[in-house]
């Protein structure tokens, strides 16, 4: 497994397993994937962290926004500047850019990844049709927000419970039958913050 939001000894803590007891981990282990799969999916964007940098290419039509100061590229989420690089090209030559600032400001301060680069003072190209901008980046978030850990652990518990209830409906002597609500509360209002316009 990798890339879970949150590990199998907070999960086993959260439905009161003991940690000796390996008999439900494979179970275990796949609930916080598809947990952990389907906050990124929900939000639109993916909170770990690249061991490494990576190229992306960017076209400028539909990413550029005009502030006062310059135009701003709109970026998948950065979370660490450590070799980040910034090129400007057709696709085939690339130049080095200058000139540009990480937006928004004070975001990695803040835990939060770079979602823009702001070319101060100028613009990214003339040419929005054929201009590119290649970003070579660390692409995620700083670190995984404490919203999504928790809501990782709620929903991969919820995943871990259905095989108890496998037609939706769940019961006990108190409340009787209940059928199950399609998404649980508790984790939407820990990511609904984050979720990217457009997506969710």
């Amino acid at each position: 497994m990798a890339n879970e939001y949150a590990d199998l000894a907070a999960l086993k803590g959260t439905l009161n397993i003991e940690t000796a007891d390996t008999t439900a981990d494979a179970a275990l282990n796949r609930a916080l994937t598809a947990a952990s799969r389907s906050i990124d999916r929900t939000c639109g964007r993916r909170f770990w962290l690249d061991p490494a940098p990576v190229a992306r290419t960017y076209r400028l039509r539909g990413r550029l926004l005009c502030e006062d100061d310059g135009e701003l590229l709109l970026t998948d989420d950065i979370g660490s500047a450590t070799g980040l690089v910034v090129e400007t090209g057709s696709g085939s030559t690339w130049t080095t850019a200058a000139g540009w600032e990480t937006a928004p400001e004070n975001a990695a301060v803040e835990g939060r990844p770079v979602t823009g680069l702001l070319r101060t003072g100028g613009t990214w190209g003339w040419d929005h049709t054929s201009a590119r901008v290649r970003v070579t980046a660390r692409w995620g978030w700083p670190q995984v927000p404490d919203e999504v850990v928790q809501a990782t652990l709620i929903q991969a518990a919820r995943l871990y419970r259905r095989k108890d209830s496998p037609e939706g409906v769940t019961g006990s002597a108190e409340w009787g039958v209940v059928r199950l609500s399609r998404r649980d509360p508790d984790v939407w209002a820990l990511i609904e913050g984050l979720i990217l316009h457009g997506f969710g």
